[in-house]
């Protein structure tokens, strides 16, 4: 991997992971609902998985900082993952619904090693004047398994079933695995020198992420910009159906969020010093606010350009958000930064899709107004830390 196609091979090894997470969430869905006829033990396969990512994702960074090799600790978390996948597959109908939770809990600890684990072994892979590039790049993987993700579960579904879709993003998943194992090694590490517990380690992570301002203000800005989100995704299906006249026409909604956040960031990829990665956050958040209140219209064509704004929002500021945690995170801890950056990513998007699905049914564009006011907190958010104590590096446009 140190090679010449270094970068390349990263980047397709992020690609397949991260299309193969955001296929299962759907898959399961579908596969839950399809064998066992219940919404309810459909979606509890989905919040099961979830929030065991969310718990799982700090304890997996502490042993990435740790590991000689951390591309081999990201290589056995795929196939933790991918197994656990087949494992749900099996269990479906086979086995007591909560053990099949139990399964998809247990699969879940290792989700984050398919995002921020991932994504903290980049300055090994990238280094100097090629990261900030490199990490545009890496943001737009995220935004092409979002929008590749669920309509190839959505299709595999229709034409092969849901346990179909399963299996392929076990598969995709799995194909991932060349890119993990290659991972350089982390450079000066000697064997048994690390002698602190793992939960001071955590404690240590967790001080660098409240204690640095920068970081701080990226991460209550984010996780507030994913709750937003949230609440936005778990209008979709109304919106579909109310608005478009189908909730299955819903997906299109998302996919328009998705097309456009991966146009933004490929024009920051080519222009990655053009704006601080600092500005970008909160400017973003007001982008997305933006769109969310557009998307209370009600009118269709309004309603696609405020989902195009929404990317146009989301695919920079997570483009910016690595960024400022690649050029703060101190190296022995930079795992863990970003494997909790992730955890409260996720707690925050569940969170507002938990809130916003009792308010949508009440009042659609209540909900829709709900988001774009929580978005506006975002950006309001990056300045509620004091910007006296804000290190001077953040003027600086991209690390590296």
């Amino acid at each position: 991997m140190e090679g010449r196609y270094a970068l390349p091979c990263y980047l397709a090894g992020a690609v397949a992971a991260r299309a193969g997470d955001e296929m299962s969430g759907p898959a399961l869905m579908l596969a839950g609902f399809a064998l066992t006829g219940s919404t309810t033990d459909a979606s509890s396969l989905l919040a099961g998985i979830t929030i065991a990512a969310a718990v799982g994702g700090p304890v997996l960074g502490v042993l990435l900082d740790r590991a000689e090799r951390p591309g081999r600790l990201l290589a056995g978390a795929l196939v933790l993952y991918a197994t656990g996948l087949g494992a749900i597959l099996v269990g479906l109908g086979r086995l007591p619904f909560v053990v099949t939770i139990l399964i998809a809990v247990s699969a879940g600890l290792s989700g984050p090693a398919l995002s921020g684990g991932w994504t903290a072994q980049l300055p090994r892979v990238a280094l100097g004047d090629q990261l900030p590039r490199a990490n545009a790049l890496d943001a737009m993987t995220f935004s092409v398994a979002s929008l590749a993700g669920p309509a190839l579960a959505g299709g595999l579904a229709e034409t092969l079933g849901a346990p179909t879709a399963v299996v392929v993003s076990a598969v995709l998943i799995g194909l991932a695995l060349p890119a993990a194992w290659m991972l350089p090694a982390r450079p000066g590490r000697v064997r048994g020198a690390r002698t602190t517990s793992v939960v001071s380690d955590l404690a240590a992570g967790l001080r660098v992420v409240v204690g640095s301002p920068s970081l701080a203000r990226a991460t209550l800005t984010s996780v507030f910009s994913c709750a937003a989100q949230g609440m936005l995704t778990a209008c979709v299906p109304l919106l579909g159906e109310r608005v478009l006249g189908g909730a299955g026409h819903g997906a299109v909604l998302l996919s328009c969020t998705a097309s456009s956040a991966l146009v933004a960031n490929a024009v920051f990829a080519r222009y990655p010093r053009s704006v601080a990665p600092d500005t970008v956050i909160w400017a973003s958040a007001l982008v997305q606010a933006t769109a969310f209140a557009l998307a209370a219209s009600g009118q269709p064509a309004v309603l696609i350009v405020a989902l195009l704004i929404a990317g146009i929002g989301e695919g920079p500021q997570l483009a910016a958000l690595l960024a400022v945690r690649h050029r703060e995170a101190p190296e022995r801890l930079r795992g863990q930064i970003f494997t909790i950056g992730a955890s409260l990513k996720i707690t925050g998007f569940a969170l507002g899709a938990a809130v916003a699905g009792p308010v949508a049914t009440w009042s659609l564009p209540g909900a829709s107004v709900l988001a774009a006011s929580v978005a506006a907190l975002a950006a309001l958010g990056f300045f509620a830390i004091p910007s006296a104590a804000v290190n001077p590096s953040e003027d600086r446009a991209m690390p590296g």
